[in-house]
């Protein structure tokens, strides 16, 4: 058994929840906050046998696509002089991260 954690853009979170319920993937969706721009993100939960393990990777591969997005940068990080960006910066947002990781023990009761 895997455990697999997604973190995913919040706009692509409740497609690929529903399609993953279709496919029978028990799935826990938990609220998450990006570093970088600090924006909401979605972490996906789910415990799946070995065998459907490159199905589920599939799907969120296919429904998490990468996209471009206008924004200022939220810099609380950096010095006061820094922290004023003068335009907008472009950066890519979606896509997913994957973290398939080993079950030693798996309960359900």
């Amino acid at each position: 058994m895997k455990l697999i954690m997604a973190i995913i853009h919040d706009e692509d979170a409740f497609q690929i929840i529903d399609v993953l319920s279709e496919e029978g993937f028990k799935v826990t969706k938990l609220a998450s906050t990006g570093g970088f721009l600090r924006a909401g993100n979605t972490t996906l939960i789910c415990g799946v046998e070995d065998s459907r393990v490159n199905e589920l990777v599939h799907i969120i591969e296919k429904k998490c696509k990468s996209r471009k997005q206008i924004t200022s940068v939220n810099s609380a990080h950096l010095s006061t002089a820094e922290n004023y960006v003068p335009y907008p910066v472009e950066v890519t947002v979606g896509g997913a991260t994957i973290f398939v990781m080993d079950v030693a023990e798996f309960r359900r009761v």
